[in-house]
């Protein structure tokens, strides 16, 4: 059984930084492993819908940010170690929100929508105070 289990969250004030990891396990167990996921953050505020923030290929030769995080968060992965991070630094208020990693079988609209999404962890909170 496929688990994915956030840490790193936090609160922290505007300006700040802070580290998002990702710990997956049981990917063999469908038959395929973790380097052969896209993998991806998206975030969810109160109210409002999954945001995609990043993605990156499984090879890490493709990695895409939203237009909201561009210039400040930087996405990576260790598929030998199947983790996913995600550094956030500059945060803002508006990135307050929780934050998902998230497997897709294709890079392609990997930010577009949540509905491609096959596996989800269970979510770290992020609050930036202003």
């Amino acid at each position: 059984q496929v688990q994915m289990v956030e840490s790193g969250g936090g609160l922290v004030q505007a300006g700040g930084s802070l580290r998002l990891s990702c710990t997956a396990s049981g990917f063999s167990d469908d038959g395929f492993d973790f380097d052969d996921y896209t993998m991806a953050w998206f975030r969810q505020a109160p109210g409002k819908e999954h945001e995609g923030v990043s993605c990156i290929s499984w090879s890490d030769g493709h990695i895409a940010y939203g237009d909201s995080v561009k210039g400040r968060f930087t996405i990576s992965r260790d598929n030998a170690k199947k983790m996913l991070y995600l550094q956030m630094d500059n945060l803002k208020p508006e990135d307050t929100a929780m934050y998902y990693c998230a497997a897709l079988e294709a890079f392609d609209n990997c930010l577009e929508s949540s509905e491609d999404v096959v596996y989800w962890g269970q979510g770290a909170q992020v609050t930036v105070s202003s």
